[in-house]
């Protein structure tokens, strides 16, 4: 039996694996001087191209600016239990927004200033989205750029 269900669980995969995302904006939101922080919305845009419906619990990720390393950040609604997620439907196109801290102190201060200012000409990510259904669940690597 227990076979039956772990097979019934991989018909989803292929249909979750068609997840498409991309990085579609990063605006300062927030500085603060005081710490040489900056908060930065930063919004994916997740499509279903499948008949499947499915949620995204995570979406892990490396954020460039022109090609220098920012840092990582971790959207998540791992501990949003699945019916109170973002259910993303056949054809459907969600923004999903995550706030990266960038602090001064991990990137040289020329570039630091450069985005503060709105002087990036590209930002990327490159990272892991999942995608589950009640029985299954998928990582798929994705690479982005505005």
């Amino acid at each position: 039996m227990m076979v039956g269900i772990f097979w019934h669980a991989s018909l989803d995969n292929p249909k979750l694996e068609q997840v498409e995302i991309k990085l579609v904006n990063v605006t300062v939101k927030d500085v603060n001087n005081i710490e040489n922080t900056a908060k930065l919305e930063i919004t994916f845009l997740v499509k279903n191209p499948s008949e499947k419906t499915f949620t995204v619990p995570t979406i892990t990720y490396k954020l460039y600016a022109d090609g220098k390393l920012l840092g990582t950040g971790l959207y998540s609604t791992a501990d949003i239990s699945m019916t109170g997620r973002a259910l993303i439907i056949k054809g459907a196109e969600i923004p999903l927004k995550h706030l990266f801290i960038l602090k001064q102190s991990n990137i040289d201060s020329e570039m630091y200033q450069a985005i503060l200012n709105g002087n990036i000409t590209n930002f990327t990510t490159e990272g892991v989205i999942t995608t589950e259904t009640t029985w299954s669940s998928i990582e798929k690597e994705f690479k982005s750029s505005t």
